[in-house]
C-alpha cells in the first residue's frame, strides 16, 4: 500500500470510528515523519481542542522514545488540559515511505460521573436476612435477660419450679414464637429442646 492509499484508508477508518462512537470520540491521524506538525486529520477535535497542523501530543505519561519506535499504546488513561478523562489508544501504521499513527481518544468524563452515581445508588449494606436474624437475636436476648431478672437468680441455681416459671414469662412475651427461639433458649438454659416442647404441650 502506497502512502496516499494508506492515508486514505486511515481517514476512512478514523471517520467511521468517530461516527460510530459519537461526539465524545476523537480520532486523529499523525504523520510521525513530521513531528512538529504531525496531525494530518482529526474528527471531533473539540475533545482535545486540537486541529490539523498541530504537533504530536501523547495524552498521558509514556516514554516518547518507545512510542516513536513503533510501540502501540492501547486503552491508556489520559487527560485533557482542562482535566477531562480520556481512554486513549494510538496504533502505528507503517510502510516503506510513511509512518502514520491512528489515535482514538474517548472522553468518558460523564460516564465516570454516572458510574460513581450508580455505585452509590446500588451500594448495599448488611444482607437483609442477616439483618433480620441479628435483630431477632438481639430482641430475644433482651427478652431472656428481662425474664431472667424477674426470677432473680442465675440459671445455674435454677430449680425445676424456677425453670417452669421462666418458661411462663418467656411464653407470655412470645419468645418461643421467634425463629430458632426454642433452640436458643434451650442452649441458654443448658437443657434439651424436648424439655421446652414438653412444657409447651402441657401448658
Amino acid at each position: 500500500m502506497d502512502k496516499a492509499a494508506a492515508l486514505e484508508f486511515l481517514q476512512r477508518l478514523a471517520g467511521g470510528i468517530s461516527q460510530m462512537f459519537g461526539s465524545s470520540c476523537e480520532t486523529v491521524i499523525h504523520d510521525l515523519d513530521d513531528r512538529n506538525h504531525s496531525l494530518v486529520a482529526i474528527n471531533n477535535g473539540h475533545v482535545t481542542k486540537r486541529k490539523v497542523g498541530d504537533s504530536l501530543l501523547i495524552l498521558g505519561h509514556h516514554e516518547m522514545d518507545d512510542f516513536f519506535l513503533g510501540n502501540d499504546l492501547v486503552n491508556c488513561e489520559g487527560k485533557t488540559k482542562d482535566g477531562r478523562l480520556l481512554k486513549a489508544s494510538t496504533i502505528h501504521f507503517k510502510g516503506e515511505d510513511y509512518h502514520y499513527a491512528l489515535g482514538i481518544n474517548y472522553d468518558y468524563t460523564h460516564l465516570a460521573l454516572a458510574k460513581a452515581s450508580l455505585e452509590e445508588l446500588t451500594a448495599v449494606g448488611q444482607n437483609i436476612e442477616e439483618a433480620i436474624a441479628s435483630s431477632t437475636t438481639d430482641l430475644l436476648e433482651n427478652i431472656f435477660a428481662e425474664c431472667l431478672k424477674a426470677i432473680g437468680k442465675p440459671v445455674a441455681m435454677f430449680t425445676k419450679e424456677d425453670r417452669y416459671k421462666l418458661f411462663e414469662l418467656l411464653s407470655a412475651k412470645g419468645a418461643f414464637n421467634f425463629q430458632r427461639g426454642i433452640p436458643i433458649i434451650a442452649d441458654k438454659l443448658n437443657i434439651s429442646r424436648h424439655t421446652i416442647y414438653k412444657y409447651l404441650r402441657e401448658k
